[in-house]
């Protein structure tokens, strides 16, 4: 079993005569500080290639706030449930919440958000082109942890709506993400698979206020192999960077199949990007241009220009949803996968031709303002997601199903990229949920993974954490 290995950076350099050395920066590294078990016996059912438990899009599964870290998940009697532990203890205290999970749909995950304005910890669950259920803790909960009681009392009643405010009766993908000011936003789509809107909402501290919609599932697409006229906007990500610039990349997928050479594909195509300064209510194109107001007439639309950075046709697998990240200069770095051309002229079974030819791919803005993309040189083996990670250097870690960990350094230009963990040991599942914010607390990449299993029998739910270059 490989083990995690050695910084990739350069040597340190040498004192001279000119002066004392400058300590060089590290290149990425991996160091296991072990695993922590939340549930010997977490629900467990494949539905749509994934489980429920770790849908790596989830926004957020697992977070830290104020030394503390939070997770959500439902048990094998369905229940949802929340913990809590101080960052470095191996005990978890958990709240059951009056919630079970409704369906054996991979797509019903429950997000966490923090809105800092008041302290309070917001979850929304269960929910795939239908209602939702929400529920918020105590005002200050977060804020003093260490002084308060993790009790079922904390939290309020669940609810189908946002402290009364309705959104759509068909919702899917919650992410909440927090504004540079403490005001916690919640990111989802209405509609379906193939022609839906995105949309938002924003939380003061004291309100829910619906923004409203921002992209539009309207207009003509037309590809090699057919048109299609409706279609939605998959986020790989919505997230502000350290100056407060609101980023999404993305891709389209089309309600028409015809798009595709073989139905037995995903009506997956290209990579865009936009961005926002003015907290998501005016969307920019990446040469700045305005291409969509948030509740106004004119949204995000495929027919827009300068949205592609990255052009790819829907007849490679392209996935949804994958993930995205900000470097310390605020420029969006995502990871897409697909399978390369050099595997054939389209897929005809995604499933088995992503796990068959399936690769990853590190694509990045550039300080010159152009856009780079570089193959991550270890075959994903799984028809599943990865997860990226910055570290305070910007050395960039791929968490690949399964749990594996691939890694590239900032200062060889993202080229060096290698595995650096292997998931040995882990009999993970697939997909993993990442804490996003915990890298930036203490330089630890944790991660929540489900044991394999079978059929419907439950499995060990773990956080596995791992130290990276202090």
């Amino acid at each position: 079993m490989r083990r995690p290995t050695a910084p990739a950076g350069a040597p340190a350099a040498s004192a001279t005569a000119a002066g004392p050395a400058r300590a060089a920066v590290p290149g990425p590294s991996v160091t296991s500080k072990g695993t922590t078990e939340l549930d010997p016996r977490a629900v467990y059912f494949v539905s749509y290639d994934g489980l429920v438990n770790n849908n790596s899009f989830q926004k957020n599964g697992l977070l830290t706030h104020e030394g503390h870290q939070y997770a959500a998940w439902y048990t094998a009697s369905r229940d949802a449930v929340v913990a809590r532990r101080a960052l470095g203890s191996a005990t978890w205290s958990t709240v059951t919440l009056p919630h079970r999970l409704k369906a054996d749909d991979s797509h019903n995950v429950i997000s966490m958000g923090v809105s800092a304005a008041d302290g309070r910890l917001h979850l929304n669950m269960d929910s795939h082109s239908d209602g939702f259920f929400y529920v918020k803790s105590a005002a200050g909960l977060l804020d003093d942890p260490a002084g308060t009681a993790w009790t079922p009392s904390v939290f309020g009643a669940v609810r189908t709506t946002l402290d009364g405010l309705a959104l759509t009766p068909q919702f899917t993908y919650p992410q909440f993400v927090a504004t540079p000011e403490g005001r916690l936003q919640l990111s989802y789509r209405a509609g379906i698979s193939g022609n839906g809107r995105n949309a938002l909402a924003e939380y003061d501290g004291a309100r829910w206020t619906a923004l409203g919609e921002w992209t539009s599932a309207t207009g003509t697409y037309t590809g090699e192999h057919g048109s299609s006229t409706a279609r939605n906007m998959y986020l790989h990500g919505i997230d502000y960077d350290t100056r407060g610039r609101l980023h999404a990349l993305f891709t389209w997928r089309e309600q028409n199949a015809a798009v595709m050479r073989s139905g037995g594909g995903i009506a997956n195509h290209d990579t865009g990007y936009v961005w926002s300064d003015d907290r998501g209510r005016t969307w920019r194109n990446d040469a700045g241009t305005v291409v969509g107001t948030t509740g106004g007439p004119d949204k995000v639309c495929a027919g827009d220009g300068g949205l592609v950075v990255d052009p790819l046709g829907p007849d490679h697998s392209l996935m949804n949803q994958e993930s995205q990240a900000t470097d310390s200069a605020g420029r969006p770095h995502a990871v897409i996968s697909y399978v390369p051309g050099r595997f054939g002229r389209c897929t005809t079974d995604y499933v088995a031709d992503r796990t068959a030819h399936g690769r990853a791919f590190h694509l990045r803005k550039t300080a010159s303002g152009g856009w780079r993309k570089t193959e991550i040189p270890v075959p994903l083996a799984s028809s599943q997601r990865t997860r990226l990670v910055l570290d305070r250097y910007d050395n960039a870690y791929a968490v690949l199903p399964y749990g594996r960990i691939a890694a590239a350094s900032q200062a060889s230009g993202y080229t060096d990229w290698r595995l650096l963990y292997d998931g040995g040991g882990l009999n993970a599942f697939g997909e993993v949920v990442i804490d996003e914010t915990r890298v930036r607390a203490d330089n630890v990449l944790s991660f929540l993974y489900q044991e394999k299993s079978a059929g419907t029998t439950p499995s060990a739910l773990h956080v596995a954490d791992f130290a990276l270059p202090a």
